[in-house]
């Protein structure tokens, strides 16, 4: 599918999409308990993954309405009857390799060709160092996998900054083994908003998780519990990002309901968007984030923490004077597709002179003029709702491909920008 996209004036009030990011974890903080219903998660290709994954391992889970019942797969994971395929959710895989670690026989994981392409050697080092063993079917760090479990927990070390749903998955399994997980980081952790995220989660389900001054430790033999009155899924500051970045670029004004950050890294679009000089007002206290377009001026942002942002940011930075340079950002490099290198080149394409080394992407807003195009979306979800973002601004019409991807975690988002009067078309 194409999206076609011309310059358009956005307005109005929408809710910010369910957390991708939680709602992932909720689906296997529930595997591992009793039965949990999970309030307002996000339904989209990614979490429909997870699901299948679970369920693969003996748990049950029921859509109705805005809420999924999830039913625990007891005490041990079955062994699952079939590969897994986890399709493009490289969470889902990561977590899932967790699962399969406590399995008393061997689990076998895929997904897409974008999914087949993603390092995974970290967790199968680390699921050889707690006594299992996992291997890459190809020879290589990446799925197809094969995972034979380690049950009984133990010592991990491993580097901080490939990813952390590794750490992820070691803190959810490690609950359930016998003597806990100690987690000691070999290199500095990045990403580490999301690992507070499953700490949240994981608190939410009763589990205790202990940060030291090399990592962290799961104490084992803990209880998953249900949250007395299920689990309420939080807004997602990620794909929020593209509606803010619209009505700072294109309003209007655009006002996003439902944004309480709680650990959420991605929420500090809100402050870059300040930084820029954007005229936004957050009600933190309602979760209600307003935004008009705004002369915008390049800024300097480390991605350590906010990998997903990359996209946002390099589109605010092709639009606004000056300079802006996206550092501290080659872990960016790992998700779907290069999402650096992505968008240097269709920015470039876009008529905007960019600047790419491994680490730092530099966007020359003030030496640019925006000129619609025609784009590869890459198959990537955030790389085709960041460029429609571009090409609400951009002078002429901007094709880009592969937007159907959306659904990988925004699935309204082009419905959303109708509604807010975005002139588009899909086809």
């Amino acid at each position: 599918m194409h999206a076609t996209v011309s310059q358009s004036t956005v307005s109005g009030s929408v809710a910010a999409p369910p957390s991708k990011s939680y709602t992932h974890r909720a689906i296997f903080a529930g595997a591992y308990g009793g039965e949990t219903e999970i309030h307002r998660p996000l339904v989209s290709a990614d979490t429909r993954a997870s699901m299948r994954a679970v369920e693969a391992f003996g748990a049950q889970v029921e859509q109705e309405d805005d809420s999924l019942t999830v039913s625990g797969f007891g005490d041990k994971p079955a062994v699952p009857a079939d590969v897994i395929d986890c399709a493009n959710s490289g969470t889902t895989i990561r977590l899932a390799m967790g699962v399969a670690g406590l399995v008393d026989g061997a689990t076998v994981l895929t997904g897409d060709e974008s999914l087949r392409s993603r390092p995974q050697g970290p967790m199968l080092d680390a699921i050889d160092q707690l006594g299992g063993h996992a291997w890459s079917t190809r020879g290589t760090d990446q799925a197809p996998i094969v995972v034979e479990g380690w049950a009984d927990g133990g010592t991990v070390r491993i580097p901080g900054d490939v990813s952390s749903q590794f750490i992820t998955s070691l803190l959810m399994a490690g609950a359930r083994t016998d003597s806990g997980i100690e987690i000691a980081l070999r290199s500095a952790l990045k990403s580490g908003p999301y690992v507070d995220i499953t700490i949240d989660v994981l608190a939410a389900f009763g589990v205790a998780v202990e940060r030291t001054d090399v990592g962290f430790v799961v104490p084992g033999k803990q209880e998953y519990e249900t949250p007395a009155d299920g689990y309420t899924v939080p807004g997602d500051f990620s794909a929020a990002s593209y509606l803010l970045a619209a009505g700072a670029v294109a309003g209007g004004e655009v006002t996003v309901e439902g944004l309480f950050p709680g650990p959420q890294g991605d929420s500090a679009i809100v402050e870059i968007l300040e930084r820029m000089g954007a005229d936004i007002d957050w009600d933190e206290a309602n979760g209600r984030a307003t935004v008009s377009q705004s002369a915008l001026s390049g800024i300097t942002v480390d991605v350590g923490d906010t990998p997903d942002l990359l996209p946002t940011i390099a589109v605010l930075g092709a639009i606004a004077g000056g300079t802006t340079t996206i550092e501290n950002c080659e872990h960016v490099r790992y998700k779907e597709t290069d999402r650096v290198a992505a968008m240097a080149e269709s920015l470039e394409r876009m008529g905007v002179t960019v600047t790419e080394e491994r680490d730092t992407l530099t966007i020359h807003g003030g030496e640019s003029e925006l000129t619609g195009a025609t784009l590869d979306g890459r198959g990537d979800h955030r790389i085709v709702m960041s460029l429609t973002v571009a090409g609400l601004v951009a002078d002429g019409e901007t094709r880009i491909s592969d937007a159907e991807d959306v659904a990988v975690s925004f699935p309204a988002f082009f419905d959303v920008l109708d509604q807010l009067g975005a002139d588009l078309a899909t086809e």
